[in-house]
């Protein structure tokens, strides 16, 4: 079987890449010029050079694919002309030279985000029958992706996927927790409840789905189906790390300040006006309840193992 895997120098498309090869897919990797290929580059997979902005110069490579595994997209940005132009135009663009050259392709996945849902308003974990209602230009932006995906079910076989906050080696958004703790300081401003899955876990649950008749067409949420506190988090790194941490109460009202310290210092950090729209709401939770009676889907690892994991990681690689 060959498969094209966009983002795949990121965390979780590097992630797929491997998993792709080890189940016998030949990968091929569309990758923008400027990318560091250092998670992939000792992968036997080919190669097209191209930014999805230009996909139509490349349209001639993208041919005879048996699966598309769409997980490029941004996750942070300045402005919301930024987001819907990475998560949605291009992915529209990807769709239309997909869709024109491979006639008897398998399937279409598209990694969307519990973001594009939006959190949950009445306690209970939002599932795939909740309404969307994105509250970030990050989620609106996958959610028109979603749209634009799911408008090609008639000319392909689609499936889309939505994970919660993803966590695992490699990954630099919860490294910020992480880094902070190790310090023995971690900012808390309220009780708040997510969904979580490791990695590997996202990747099983991902070729599972396309791999499934039953799954084309069709969404998914995936997720360990565990509802953590923002506190056992921090008290699974902790543990991990060994290093107890001071509870450092910060109020919302001074998140907008902070994010805006953090978008002069860095433009594309974790700290962003976006995602402090995103830190407004305090329940974060999604269902896989479905993938789990359809496709079968199991997590296999617990938060602890996986944070662990993760710490370990970060410790021999020196990014703690």
């Amino acid at each position: 079987m060959k498969a094209l895997v966009t983002g795949a120098t990121g965390f979780i498309g590097s992630y797929l890449a491997e998993a792709l090869i080890k189940r016998g897919y030949e990968v091929t990797c569309l990758v923008r010029g400027t990318s560091n290929p250092r998670w992939i580059e000792d992968l036997t997979i080919d190669y097209i050079c191209c930014d999805l902005s230009d996909i139509e110069s490349c349209a001639a490579q993208i041919s005879d694919f048996d699966y598309v595994f769409h997980v490029a997209g941004i996750t942070k940005a300045v402005t919301d002309e930024e987001f819907f132009a990475a998560n949605a135009f291009c992915t529209r663009k990807l769709l239309q030279v997909v869709a024109g050259r491979n006639p008897s392709m398998k399937r279409f996945v598209y990694l969307s985000s519990l973001a594009a849902v939006g959190p949950s308003v009445d306690g209970r974990p939002v599932c795939e029958e909740t309404q969307p209602s994105p509250v970030s230009f990050y989620g609106r932006s996958k959610l028109e992706g979603e749209k634009a995906v799911l408008e090609y079910a008639e000319r392909m076989p689609v499936t889309v996927i939505r994970p919660p906050a993803v966590y695992g080696p490699r990954d630099t958004d919860l490294l910020v927790m992480f880094k902070l703790i190790q310090k023995g300081i971690f900012p808390f401003w309220g009780e708040c409840s997510y969904s979580l899955l490791y990695v590997e876990d996202l990747i099983r649950g991902v070729i599972m789905a396309a791999e499934s008749m039953e799954a084309e067409g069709r969404t998914f949420f995936l997720s360990d189906d565990m509802v953590y506190t923002n506190e056992e988090i921090v008290g699974a790194i902790s543990l991990a790390l060994g290093r107890k941490a001071l509870k450092i109460r910060m109020p919302l009202s001074i998140m907008p300040f902070i994010a805006f310290l953090g978008e002069k210092m860095h433009k594309r950090g974790i700290i962003n006006m976006d995602k402090v729209r995103e830190l407004r709401f305090s329940n974060w939770t999604c269902s896989s309840e479905k993938a789990k009676k359809e496709l079968g889907f199991r997590p296999n690892t617990t938060l602890m193992e996986g944070i662990k994991w993760t710490a370990d990681w970060y410790r021999i690689h020196r990014w703690i």
